[in-house]
């Protein structure tokens, strides 16, 4: 056998070792982890940590366009406000990188974040003793940068026994390789990616769910894109206005 065989086949045997690898250690977790109406997500037992939506952030934003991050991180605060969920603001070096945006900050205007110097958010005991303080054990996150400000606290939160969920779509990269790469190493260590109207979905879960459903179709009309325009659309044919 030749050595450039030999070296293919290595690499070959490689390539299929690290997804066997991956699916070993999932089953070493609690094989049920994923599964049934337990692992869809309840306002209850959720908390939710914005890491890092400022200016300087932004400007290098490249995975996504920058105004459907604002749209979606935005929809995401007023859903979990709606919903009653925690949600704990944190910005990283505010003097220089600026401010929270203005947008985030209107939906919690007496919240103050916390002002860090640790890129890893969950270095900062002040950001770890806020998420205790509620009590909650599924950890909600979204960030800029991905492959940073997101990944470093979602996988170090996890190794400290909370469930991590990351809302990939009111996250972003400076590029696009950056924020699929850093997705994929998050769901390798274990953490569940989801995006924020899904997540909207398994809070609100019954159309009958009354005490907030009307919360709920003003943030998708606002926020919720295409989905948005249709249900508008239908309150109009329904001779409902939903302005």
């Amino acid at each position: 056998m030749s050595n450039q065989r030999r070296q293919f086949m290595g690499l070959a045997a490689g390539a299929m070792a690290v997804p066997a690898a991956a699916a070993t250690l999932a089953a070493q977790r609690d094989p049920s982890s994923g599964r049934g109406l337990p692992a869809l997500l309840t306002p209850e037992e959720c908390v939710v940590v914005l890491i890092d939506h400022q200016p300087f952030q932004f400007a290098n934003l490249h995975s996504h366009e920058p105004t459907m991050i604002v749209n979606n991180v935005i929809g995401l605060a007023k859903f979990a406000k709606a919903f009653k969920v925690p949600v704990i603001l944190t910005t990283v070096l505010e003097a220089r990188g600026g401010r929270i945006i203005k947008g985030l900050q209107d939906v919690f205007p007496d919240q103050k974040p916390i002002d860090r110097t640790y890129i890893n958010a969950w270095q900062d005991q002040r950001v770890v003793d806020a998420v205790k303080a509620t009590g909650r054990r599924k950890l909600v996150l979204a960030a800029l940068w991905t492959e940073m400000c997101l990944a470093m606290p979602a996988i170090h939160a996890l190794g400290e026994g909370y469930e991590v969920y990351v809302v990939t779509d009111a996250s972003g990269g400076v590029s696009a390789e950056a924020h699929d790469m850093a997705i994929r190493r998050m769901v390798q260590a274990g953490i569940v990616p989801i995006t924020w109207i899904a997540l909207s979905g398994e809070w609100q879960r019954d159309w009958a769910r009354e005490s907030t459903i009307a919360d709920a179709a003003k943030i998708l009309t606002e926020h919720g894109g295409a989905s948005g325009v249709a249900f508008a659309w239908e309150m109009q044919l329904l001779g409902t206005s939903s302005r």
